[in-house]
This record gives structure tokens, C-alpha cells and sequence, in this order.
């Protein structure tokens, strides 16, 4: 069996995804053992981001790999876990939280809408999301 980032690869909807993890320098990761659960927007969300800003994101290797751990959060969840866990705060491996709820039947990850969820990897699985989501900014660090 493929792991996640072959997994993707291999779909074909997630190019945009799996260049930034490679750029991010995270691709080791999404190889190894796990076991993962990543919620993976496909390339089209990406267009939806500002002009520009993609461009920006790939410049920033630090902030790119923050979002994509974002993405990420430890264990495999599967498909009833996900849908039995509304009002759950899993924290991903950036040590954000994020907020899963049921609203009318679906599953949503922050505001962003599950839309197709359980594909099965080696190292984990993949829940596909219709929406980036996006960390919390940091707060600025003082000088000391």
C-alpha cells in the first residue's frame, strides 16, 4: 500500500498540495511511519487564494510548513471517528488546535467542509476538505 504523499500523488488532485509539502521540507515526514490523518484540500482551493499569495507562502518555507502541519494531526481517523467527534479540538502537529463539528449531516474541520473522507494510506488517511485552513498567527515574540 502507497503512503499518504503517494496516496496524493497518485489521485492527482493534490499537486498543489504535494509541491508544498516537498517545498516545506515535509515530505520525509508524510513518508514515515505514522500513523497520520491529514485533511487535504485539493488543488482547486488554492486558486482561491489571493493572487500571489501562493507565491509568497513557497517563498516562506517557515510559514508554509506551519499551515501544512496544520493539516496534520496524529493517528489515523477514520470516517465514524470523524463524524462522532463533533466539539472535538484535536491538536495538529503545529500544536494548534482544530475544531471539528457536525453541522446538518456534514463534517466540518474549522469551516471547512469534508467532503470526501477515508482514503486509506500505508501510514494513515486522507480526509479531503474544501477549504485551506489556516493557523492562528503567532503571537510576536518580545526581545528578551
Amino acid at each position: 500500500m502507497m503512503n499518504i504523499l503517494q496516496v496524493a500523488e497518485e489521485i492527482g488532485s493534490f499537486n498543489a498540495l504535494v509541491a508544498a509539502v516537498k517545498a516545506a521540507g515535509l515530505a520525509e515526514t508524510l513518508e514515515g511511519a505514522g500513523p497520520f490523518t491529514v485533511f487535504a484540500p485539493p488543488d482547486g482551493t488554492f486558486a482561491k487564494l489571493p493572487p500571489g499569495s501562493i507565491g509568497a507562502l513557497f517563498a516562506d518555507k517557515e510559514k508554509l510548513a506551519s499551515i501544512l502541519t496544520y493539516h496534520v494531526i496524529a493517528g489515523k481517523v477514520g470516517v465514524s471517528d470523524i463524524a462522532s467527534s463533533n466539539g472535538a479540538t484535536p491538536v495538529t502537529a503545529n500544536g494548534q488546535e482544530l475544531e471539528i463539528t457536525v453541522r446538518g449531516g456534514r463534517v466540518f474541520v474549522n469551516n471547512a467542509q469534508v467532503v470526501t473522507s477515508g482514503i486509506m494510506a500505508s501510514n494513515g488517511v486522507i480526509h479531503v476538505i474544501n477549504g485551506i485552513l489556516m493557523p492562528k498567527p503567532e503571537p510576536a515574540m518580545s526581545d528578551h
